[in-house]
């Protein structure tokens, strides 16, 4: 039989693109989301907090569960412990009942335990609830994930559709994006080998970017209005949910994070897409 994969999250940008490569790929695929939500790839199941008795003898033995349910940003009805924490407490325990061996986790270039920024600190708490899961475990610690409608991408078409960018501060600031279906690729190598085991990975493309630059290909030629906004003024309209950016979105900006490609490349043996190509991809489709 073919592997069979369970990906919670399964309808978010990530989950849904994954999901639908290893389904091409001939996977057996089981996505994992909220009623109401779909997706249109493989079978569905639908979950609240992962934690229902009857969910375990549903994916009972998959070959590994894809832990893609993020959280980033937090509101009083919402906040992070609740989602990036306790998900990964109950993804972990769900794993156990289900005798599946394998959890992969994207979590956030940036984090360690030196964080003092509380979307970093969550998912540190996450990261820390599966090292000690006694699982096989692989950790993508992943800058900007980009493909079509990624979140990005879908942030900046919204200001193009109001007629101006906003570039907090300076705009220096940098970033590494990376392919949604490299991950795709990356995510098969860890579900079917060894060398991503119990191994904590930078998900990374393989060019560094300025923020700057990086809306500027993004425009490719467009006559749209860029204006540059101090950097507290843009964080003052994030505090009372105004703008385009949240708070930890601008920290994580402002954190010019950087990873280290080379790790991931040497590993995978992969040649990975440029973010300019993506860019002129999405230009053409």
């Amino acid at each position: 039989m073919n592997p069979s994969v369970v990906i919670s999250g399964a309808n978010g940008f990530v989950g849904r693109n994954v999901g639908m490569f290893l389904s091409k790929s001939g996977f057996q695929t089981i996505g994992l989301v909220r009623k109401g939500k779909t997706v249109n790839f493989g079978d569905i199941i639908t979950t609240e907090n992962l934690s229902e008795k009857n969910l375990a003898s549903k994916i009972k033995g998959a070959s590994a569960f894809l832990h893609f349910i993020g959280q980033g940003r937090q509101t009083v009805d919402s906040d992070y412990d609740t989602v990036n924490v306790s998900l990964a407490r109950n993804a972990v325990a769900l794993c156990k009942k289900a005798k599946i061996k394998k959890i992969i986790y994207i979590s956030g270039l940036g984090v360690d335990k030196n964080t003092t920024l509380g979307y970093f600190i969550s998912k540190y708490k996450a990261e820390q609830e599966i090292i000690h899961s006694g699982l096989d475990y692989t950790i993508f610690r992943a800058s900007y994930i980009i493909g079509n409608d990624d979140p990005l991408s879908e942030d900046l078409e919204q200001q193009i559709k109001k007629g101006q960018m906003v570039i907090p501060g300076s705009g220096n600031y940098r970033f590494q994006p990376i392919f949604v279906y490299d991950v795709a690729d990356v995510v098969i190598q860890s579900v079917t080998g060894k060398k991503f085991s119990n191994k904590i990975i930078d998900l990374v493309g393989p060019q560094i970017v300025s923020y700057n630059d990086f809306v500027k290909k993004f425009l490719h030629g467009k006559k749209i209005k860029i204006k540059k906004m101090d950097f507290e003024t843009v964080y003052h309209d994030a505090l009372h949910n105004k703008g385009p950016f949240g708070v930890d979105d601008l920290s994580i900006m402002a954190g010019d994070y950087i990873g280290d490609h080379k790790k991931l490349a040497s590993l995978s043996k992969m040649r990975f897409t440029r973010y300019d190509e993506v860019l002129q991809s999405r230009i053409l489709s």
